[in-house]
């Protein structure tokens, strides 16, 4: 997909703009070898399915093949990625001003504790962290 198409699929995703990604781009693994889908699609994908409740699956084709971005996903956040991130923009954020609480829950399936064995979940997980 060229970039000015993949510029009209993102627009609305305030995630996709270079700025932004360059403020993180510095936390994402190096590529060994070949080189790899584009990161900024590839977040952009990320955030859309999870803002969106969607499935893998279900993830626009414009973002790229589901099963990659479901992998990159994985293998991010078994490495601490997000973490890293989250934890480096909110230091950069300074002192807030006011704080909130959110009080939504999410009602889990019973076989979602499995995810905390697998290691899904480092800071949580006593688990062996996967590769």
């Amino acid at each position: 997909m060229d970039e000015q198409a993949f510029q009209e699929v993102s627009q609305n995703s305030p995630e996709t703009i270079p700025a932004q990604m360059r403020r993180i781009e510095g936390f994402f693994p190096l590529s060994h070898g070949i080189a790899r889908v584009d990161d900024r699609r590839i977040v952009s994908a990320i955030v859309f399915v999870i803002r969106n409740g969607l499935r893998w699956r279900d993830a626009p084709g414009e973002y790229g093949p589901h099963k990659t971005i479901y992998n990159r996903f994985i293998r991010w956040s078994r490495l601490g990625v997000f973490n890293k991130i989250f934890a480096e923009l909110a230091r950069k954020g300074g002192k807030a001003e006011r704080i909130m609480i959110d009080a939504t829950h999410l009602k889990a399936h019973r076989t979602a504790a499995s995810l905390l064995k697998k290691g899904l979940f480092p800071d949580v997980s006593d688990a062996r962290k996967g590769a």
